[in-house]
């Protein structure tokens, strides 16, 4: 895979001047009082599934609005990981773009190697790779077909106000299990699933620690610079056509970016960046790894695109949960 974006030493030093609504922690601050308004009323319905090392929920807890929000618990029979309390360290796990919770045995590797796990369902999503079941109920003005301009002339509308704060939620809901230690929560994601673990681990700054793979959503106006693929795609189409609002789309996306919202996150993190990567670029990632404001270290892949470290980056990522929380 080429490298097209900064040469490595240069992203190793790239700081963008990025650009921070003067309100922007009492946009959060009153988003997530609004969400947590409603009762943390979480249901644990147990599965009858083939999964035999596994005990397997299927769950349901309010997210942004009270709307009900699934997702899978798997919890691993064999407790090793266990404290002296009997409680579980847990991993929270988000989606990319397109994908839901899909069905329960596609994404289970943290429950195999002995942590609670919960794989939250990314709302209206679920059509492109996994399957979803958590609706979408609010509506959306003018967009380009997809999910990155859904609302995206309102910071109180877009899309992604509702998607994260349905990240910080699950970190909450999952905290309230008996058999999880809330004190061993961590945020985990690709992708779209990357920038959800990043704003999660800034909306709720004591979460144990953070895994994010090649970030979306991270410095979006150079994405938008070097890089035509989707999704980000869909934003540059909908700018072509409402050539009056690119101002006014910006500044909504700078209560979103993730590398703005990294700066308020402090868990220890370990991210990922390939350096062929045309769906978010390195220059991207980068942006929000030094901005990060918390331990973090990030592990390189120089010939690999959006898939960067895959199965090799898994077993990092396990023996970096194993140092912090296991």
């Amino acid at each position: 895979m080429p490298q097209f974006d900064l040469p490595r030493h240069e992203l190793e030093r790239y700081r963008p001047d990025l650009s921070e609504p003067d309100d922007l922690a009492e946009f959060w601050a009153g988003t997530l009082a609004d969400a947590r308004a409603y009762p943390l009323d979480v249901r644990w319905d147990a599965t009858a599934g083939e999964l035999l090392s596994l005990e397997t929920f299927d769950v349901t807890f309010p997210g942004f609005g009270g709307h009900p929000v699934r997702g899978w618990l798997h919890l691993p029979i064999a407790r090793d990981r266990a404290g002296a309390d009997g409680r579980l360290p847990a991993v929270v796990q988000y989606h990319g773009y397109g994908a839901g919770r899909g069905l329960p045995h596609e994404t289970m590797l943290f429950a195999v190697a002995g942590y609670a796990h919960f794989v939250m369902d990314t709302r209206g999503q679920g059509g492109r790779w996994t399957v979803g079941d958590t609706p979408d109920p609010v509506g959306s003005g003018p967009s380009h077909p997809g999910f990155v301009t859904r609302g995206i002339l309102d910071p109180a509308e877009y899309y992604y106000r509702r998607l994260f704060t349905d990240a910080a939620r699950a970190v909450e809901a999952v905290r309230s299990h008996p058999l999880i230690d809330p004190s061993r929560v961590v945020v985990a994601g690709g992708s779209q699933g990357g920038a959800m673990s990043l704003a999660a681990a800034a909306l709720v700054p004591d979460v144990a620690g953070v895994l994010s793979d090649v970030p979306f959503l991270a410095h979006v106006a150079r994405a938008l610079e070097v890089s035509d693929a989707e999704p980000y795609a869909e934003l540059g189409n909908f700018l072509a056509v409402h050539r009056d609002a690119v101002e006014q789309a910006f500044r909504t996306l700078s209560y979103f970016d993730v590398a703005v919202l990294a700066r308020r996150a402090t868990a220890p993190a370990l991210f990922s960046v390939g350096l062929g990567d045309v769906t978010c670029p390195p220059s991207t990632v980068y942006a929000a790894y030094n901005a990060y404001a918390g331990p973090k270290d990030i592990r390189v892949y120089p010939y690999n695109g959006h898939e960067a470290g895959q199965g090799r980056h898994q077993v990092e990522q396990l023996g970096w949960l194993r140092d912090r929380v296991g």
